[in-house]
């Protein structure tokens, strides 16, 4: 994984590489100080990751990760900085994480494997190996770690509540600020309506149990949960799964 460090101050850039330093298969080849050294330096050395920071004299971080996004091969970008209030800006430019200063190791490591499978996925995508449909690979989210990213095909179901949406996936579940009926309509083909407020993966459907005369359930594979299924969208569930 190549890796470009971008952070107006010095001390900020050496932590960085210090525990770059302490991660296997990670290359640092090179830093910058601004926005506009590192959109120089990114189309020169051609990382597969940026680390950037967030206010920069120059250009500050959005703006640049903006103009990164535009290059022929654009690298994931995570932002490492000590301002949370632009974590939701960091969404509309498709950061791979954003991380909290002081930034530790464990983080890191995480956010970049994040961004690695990002970078690999839009390569493909450019390449004219991924799927014609322009939707999302991952579902992004702000919680107390900073910004986490959930590979789509690890996540089970969604299910709303008022006005938030519970993403359940293998390691737990994460809450989302979009909403059921967006989320069908993006990923139609991979998930199925099957209540009012719920959302099922066919990758994950194991079965459909009778609980009481005309009451059903599904089973997903991989968890205990139970999801009702409303008579509403049985029929279609039925035809669904006889096709799988």
């Amino acid at each position: 994984m190549r890796v470009l460090i971008c952070d107006d101050e010095r001390p900020a850039r050496e932590r960085l590489m210090r525990l770059l330093g302490e991660l296997p298969d990670v290359e640092v080849i090179g830093e910058a100080e601004n926005g506009l050294e590192c959109l120089q330096k990114s189309h020169q050395l051609q990382p597969s990751v940026v680390l950037l920071d967030m206010r920069m004299p120059l250009m500050d971080g959005l703006a640049t990760a903006e103009q990164l996004a535009r290059q022929t091969t654009p690298p994931a970008v995570v932002f490492c900085t000590a301002y949370d209030e632009h974590a939701l800006a960091a969404f509309d430019v498709q950061a791979a994480g954003y991380l909290l200063k002081p930034v530790t190791k464990e983080r890191l490591r995480e956010a970049l494997q994040r961004a690695q499978v990002i970078h690999h996925a839009q390569q493909q995508h450019r390449e004219g190996q991924a799927p014609a449909a322009s939707r999302r690979t991952h579902i992004s989210a702000r919680t107390h770690r900073g910004v986490e990213l959930i590979a789509l095909e690890d996540i089970r179901y969604f299910m709303a509540d008022q006005k938030y949406v519970t993403v359940r996936h293998s390691q737990g579940e994460i809450l989302i600020d979009e909403t059921l009926k967006d989320l069908e309509n993006e990923f139609t083909g991979s998930f199925i309506r099957i209540h009012r407020n719920a959302l099922l993966s066919l990758r994950y459907l194991d079965g459909l149990e009778l609980v009481s005369p005309g009451q059903y359930q599904v089973r997903i594979r991989g968890i205990d949960d139970r999801l009702a299924v409303s008579r509403r969208h049985l029929a279609e569930l039925r035809e669904t799964m006889q096709k799988l």
